[in-house]
């Protein structure tokens, strides 16, 4: 016996080195919270791109900042501070609030390099007429207010390539300026627009960023009390959802645990019991974690908030062992009940590995996190609770009254068999003729708000970034080729503009040139003595008078030797058009191709781009796709919720097999499934009829319904089976307490799921709680059992 209680004991030390390294690498662990966990790992090209952009794109850098309320020169002079102060943090690349005092290098860079950047660059536009007509275009702007900043710049740029960049670089829908400041068009609103250096994925970094901001705005705002602050963008979202999620699962785990621990002591009347119970559930949440940051790299949100409905289902093994063992110690308890409850855990992997083998990161996040969860509480209540209590629960608790009334409710249930079996057939044919449920979207994963989309939506419409609905991308090997194909595709859609079936379009081309346009634009500059024949014949009988044209000439001839911009030198000499580039040209790098994104504007009137035409005009054009970004999402999460609802079905069909095998009978076998296939078909039933719109999480739930149900089932066919063949007559009241406890126990972890604000949380929560239930209520009616009720401390007759 020494010997047997060392080997016992060494388990238990072993099992708690195995817990201080799983608290350990809990704490390690990487946490994320965006949606690009959940996009797929193999995905089309129109989908990488909206991946790369998810992950490491401007656009997902973007941070649009309001400063509402105050009097005008206040929003003016707290847009200019705050604006000063992000630009020195570091934290930013860029920091736009219509303030062109701050960007007095990049136009003094631009203008410097006009003869190169200007579109209107031609051999013609170097002509005797090409030039007298640039010159007279000057000269009727200089009457204009728009041509008093031009004034003196005249004898350097009389054709007005100046005018010329500005015209090609700035957006049609710029926002408006009051005071020097970009200021809302409609309400009392200052504006500023930032991209945050760190990636869009990285939410450390994002949330350091939105941080810096309201500390400086905090200080700013306790000059002119009445500033607030506003701000959105998908950082915003990213860093805000997952401050949600972290809340709801602290939430839920402590509701779930309060909740649990009442039922538990309750039902056991012994602290000693409650703190065993809770083992296996602490063992398998710490093991998820660390099996889903070891298999993946990080641990998402979603999966670990799923973690908390590990609860409902891990402590059904402690409920079991500690009850059932109190009839006959460890050693009966291991012997007789731990095959079924073996049985119920083989159920539960096979269905949920055919989610860890999903193509999408976030699914087999589930899939593992369930798998190695389950097992390592069903390894601790096999090893360690024997160690810890080997008679089962030491208190006595109220289960003779549960295990009383579990029987009266075995024995009423039976008479309901029709009338339940009725209600499942029309279940199932509601579900024939109403319309399929499974029309979630991949926006109802995100848990954003109404109202932070509605403010989204407001700040994009002043600042004139409306929400791109379909982009043209285009992938490329370098630089010089990405913007060429910008380029060529700019041609493609200037057609489509002069044919109105577009309003504009943004090109990074447009900002920056194609070194093979610079060389060209370069080579049409023609030398000094060419140049000042021409012009003293086009100035002739002008206002303007060739000989002071001088300075003209000769930043003429510097730029025949200038080498073209590049992306690199715009970094470092211009770096507000640098970031204003990289808003629609991605860089390339570690195998990533260049990416280009140029956003399309909507007819007037028109509800979004007519994409027909668009694909006919581009469809010749190398790597250059067309994306739509709404469609784009629904059908990557058809393709997500097809590719796990077969998976769901590939794991229901190795639970058939499993059975089969176990049980060795096709009415034993169709007995156990009747239950589980009711309970699904019930739970899909109501779902639909409530006007759920049904998506993955609902899925997972209904895997989850089988899983823990197949354990009542397979507990009713033990009962008829032991009966049937003389060898059982009935469980004692113990026995039924245990069955009601991990009954009850599940469906109040899963139904406090359900009321879990993150809409993906509540899925599940709200197909398991009613489920379990279900499945425990149908077992019972379509599975009759002779029930005794036996004396607290007689022998277990559950075999």
């Amino acid at each position: 016996m020494s010997g047997v209680r060392g080997v016992r004991a060494r388990g238990l030390w072993v099992w708690l080195a195995l817990m201080a390294l799983a608290v350990w690498g809990c704490v390690r662990a990487t946490y994320v919270a965006d949606l690009s966990a959940f996009l797929p790992a193999a995905p089309t090209g129109e989908q990488r791109v909206l991946m790369a952009q998810l992950q490491n794109g401007a656009t997902a850098r973007v941070l649009m900042i309001g400063l509402r309320g105050g009097e005008p020169a206040q929003r003016t002079d707290a847009s200019l501070r705050l604006a000063d102060q992000l630009r020195g943090s570091g934290l930013f690349e860029a920091v736009h609030n219509g303030d062109h005092a701050a960007d007095a290098a990049t136009g003094e860079f631009l203008f410097r390099h006009r003869y190169l950047l200007s579109p209107a660059v031609s051999v013609e536009r170097f002509t005797v007429d090409g030039l007298r007509e640039g010159i007279a275009d000057t000269v009727s702007l200089l009457g204009t207010p728009a041509g008093v900043p031009l004034k003196p710049l005249l004898w350097r740029d009389p054709t007005g390539e100046t005018v010329r960049m500005a015209e090609a670089m700035l957006p049609a829908n710029a926002p408006r300026s009051d005071g020097g400041v970009w200021v809302s068009r409609e309400q009392p609103r200052a504006l500023l627009l930032a991209t945050v250096r760190a990636d869009g994925g990285d939410l450390d970094g994002q949330a350091q960023a939105q941080a810096l901001v309201r500390t400086r705005f905090a200080a700013l705002a306790a000059a002119a009390p009445g500033l607030t602050l506003e701000m959105s963008g998908p950082g915003v979202f990213g860093v805000a959802s997952r401050a949600r999620i972290q809340s709801e699962v602290e939430r839920l785990a402590i509701a779930g645990t309060v909740a649990m621990v009442a039922l538990l002591l309750v039902a056991f009347g012994s602290l000693r019991a409650l703190g065993i119970a809770l083992l296996p559930v602490a063992s398998g949440v710490l093991a998820g974690i660390v099996a889903v940051d070891l298999g993946f790299g990080q641990v998402h949100g979603m999966t670990l908030g799923f973690g908390t409905t590990l609860i409902g289902e891990a402590v059904d093994y402690a409920i079991y062992y500690l009850v059932q063992a109190r009839a006959g110690g460890h050693t009966q308890w291991q012997r007789s009940s731990w095959p079924t409850v073996r049985l119920g855990l083989w159920t539960s992997l096979a269905g949920f590995a055919a989610l860890a083998f999903s193509g999408f990161a976030g699914l087999a996040q589930l899939g593992v996190f369930s798998m190695s969860g389950l097992i390592a509480a069903a390894l601790t209540t096999r090893h360690v609770l024997p160690v810890l209590a080997p008679q089962g629960s030491p208190g006595q608790g109220l289960r003779v009254a549960l295990g009383q009334v579990t029987a009266r409710l075995c024995a009423a249930l039976p008479v309901w068999r029709r009338p339940l079996l009725s209600m499942t057939l029309v279940a199932a044919g509601l579900l024939v003729v109403l319309p399929s449920p499974w029309r979630g979207t991949l926006a109802a994963l995100s848990p954003v708000s109404a109202d932070a989309l509605a403010l989204d939506a407001s700040l994009r419409a002043d600042l004139g970034a409306s929400e791109a609905g379909t982009l043209v991308a285009i992938e490329a090997p370098d630089e010089a080729t990405a913007l060429q194909r910008a380029e060529l595709a700019g041609v493609r859609l200037d057609t489509l503009v002069a044919q109105g079936a577009l309003l504009g379009y943004d090109s990074p081309a447009r900002l920056l040139p194609s070194p093979a346009t610079q060389l060209a634009r370069r080579a049409a500059l023609p030398e000094a003595h060419a140049l000042r024949e021409r012009l003293a014949q086009a100035t002739e009988g002008g206002p303007l008078p060739a000989q002071k044209l001088a300075p003209f000439l000769d930043e003429v001839q510097a730029q025949r030797l200038r080498a073209p911009v590049t992306l690199a030198e715009l970094k470092t000499a211009a770096p507000v058009l640098a970031s204003a580039v990289q808003a629609q040209l991605t860089p390339g790098g570690a195998g990533r191709p260049w990416t280009v994104l140029m956003n399309l504007q909507a007819p007037a009137g028109a509800a979004g781009v007519d994409a027909a035409p668009l694909r006919a005009a581009l469809r010749d054009l190398p790597d250059t796709r067309v994306v739509q970004i709404g469609a784009e999402l629904d059908a990557l999460y058809a393709h997500y919720l097809q590719q796990a609802r077969w998976q769901a079905g590939l794991g229901a069909l190795a639970v058939v097999a499993l059975l089969a095998w176990h049980l060795r009978s096709a009415r034993r076998l169709g007995r156990v499934l009747l239950p589980l296939v009711a309970s699904v078909v019930l739970v899909l039933a109501g779902l639909t009829l409530s006007g759920q719109a049904l998506g993955i999480l609902h899925l997972v739930g209904l895997l989850l319904v089988a899983a823990v149900g197949s354990n009542y089932a397979l507990f009713f066919d033990h009962l008829q089976h032991s009966a049937g063949d003389g060898t059982g007559d009935g469980p004692d009241a113990d026995t039924l307490a245990s069955l009601l406890m991990a009954n009850v126990t599940t469906v109040v972890s899963f139904g406090l799921l359900a009321t879990a604000s993150v809409p993906a949380l509540a899925a599940v929560g709200l197909a398991v709680a009613p489920g379990a239930l279900l499945a425990l209520a149908l077992s019972a009616a379509f599975m009759p059992a002779r029930v005794r009720i036996a004396r607290p401390d007689a022998p277990s007759r559950f075999r």
